[in-house]
């Protein structure tokens, strides 16, 4: 792998930086205060061409690789976690298989106005009983003429309250579980569907997590997302992908936290010399650098898996997993390292302490992806 940046590449990067700088760094913190989703933000992503990255210009989106993709995205969440993943799940979650597995009408009527920013998705697969056993999905879908009648909740589910399309995971075979599960694609208009609870969540509080409720839902035969009885190849495969934004994410929150210790370090005075004179707190950014970098190329290696159109799901695992638990350990060396100012909300690193967990948690537990890495292993 070439580790230089295109100059392409490097115009990303740069754009989306002062995209962070400009309209997410200051709102930030408000928007996790009064856990607002932030309206305007995701409007100028689409119009930055943020939320189809990955997609053929075929079908409005931008045509970019993946690897443009993880450095905006890191830059994106730097701003602001709860943009950052907002930005993930309509590229990587619903773009990336509408693309994927979707047929030409479905790219038309669907894909279009999800890569062009105009209507937002969102991914429904956890229920109250499947989390990370997805085949223990209850929602269901019951063939009547030309339509798909959807019955069921889904938790936990990302923009939920703010999405307009759904992509839903529901059992069309009882009995036979993960083979046994189609994807469908809903949309907010239709009748019986409404947004149940809110979840007031630790963290990326800006992002809204909701429960969604589908009562006898009508969609067309043609909503049907990929193979019947092959929804749960769509959600693995799809997850594969999750798993590099988040793990984006994950680096972008690591380098913010980063970011404000270096320079608390250099202006904060103790002992009438600042505080980054010391060995103990030179030691800690040293770390935190090293960590951060290390996540960063392993990352930077599952999207060049992808770009090259190899078997990138391992790497993929792997980079969420180191990612997430960098964000988690810098978050909390940065706090330390503010001291009680770290407490606060005024100096944010608090904020990228509880933004950071949640990346250990969602499109895969660290559990789950141990599980992948090593039967990836055993399986030599």
């Amino acid at each position: 792998m070439d580790f230089a940046l295109t100059e392409e590449q490097e115009m990303i990067r740069e754009a989306a930086r002062e995209f962070a700088e400009k309209d997410l760094v200051p709102h930030a913190p408000e928007w996790d205060r009064n856990r607002e989703f932030p309206r305007s933000a995701v409007t100028k992503l689409g119009e930055l061409g943020f939320l189809g990255m990955m997609v053929d210009p075929q079908w409005d989106g931008a045509g970019l690789d993946s690897i443009s993709y993880v450095l905006a995205m890191e830059e994106i969440s730097r701003g602001c976690a709860s943009t950052g993943v907002i930005m993930s799940v309509n590229n990587s979650l619903v773009c990336d298989p509408l693309e994927r597995f979707g047929t030409d009408q479905q790219r038309e009527i669907y894909l279009k106005p999800l890569a062009a920013g105009k209507r937002l998705g969102s991914y429904c697969l956890t229920e109250p009983q499947a989390g990370s056993d997805a085949g223990a999905t209850k929602t269901t879908a019951v063939k009547d003429g030309d339509e798909w009648i959807i019955n069921g909740v889904k938790i936990f589910v990302t923009n939920g309250a703010f999405a307009d399309t759904f992509i839903v995971y529901a059992v069309t075979d009882p009995g036979k579980k993960t083979r046994g599960i189609s994807a469908f694609l809903v949309e907010k208009e239709r009748d019986g569907f409404s947004v149940g609870t809110r979840e007031k969540t630790m963290g990326i509080r800006g992002s809204c997590t909701s429960e969604l409720i589908f009562d006898n839902v009508r969609v067309p035969d043609y909503a049907l997302l990929g193979e019947l009885n092959k929804g749960f190849k769509v959600a693995m495969i799809t997850l594969n992908g999750g798993r590099i934004g988040i793990a984006s994410q994950a680096l972008g929150i690591a380098q913010a936290a980063y970011e404000r210790s270096l320079e608390y370090a250099q202006t904060r005075k103790q002992f009438d010399v600042p505080i980054g004179t010391f060995q103990a707190i030179q030691w800690k950014l040293a770390d935190m650098a090293t960590k951060i970098q290390a996540a960063r190329l392993l990352t930077w290696e599952a999207a060049h898996l992808k770009d090259l159109g190899q078997d990138y799901s391992v790497m993929a695992a792997r980079a969420k997993l180191l990612a997430s638990r960098v964000a988690v350990e810098v978050a909390d060396e940065a706090v330390q390292l503010h001291g009680g100012y770290g407490y606060v909300e005024e100096f944010h690193v608090e904020r990228h302490y509880r933004d950071a967990k949640i990346t250990e948690l969602y499109e895969g537990t660290s559990e789950i992806q141990r599980v992948v890495i090593s039967r990836a292993l055993m399986n030599r």
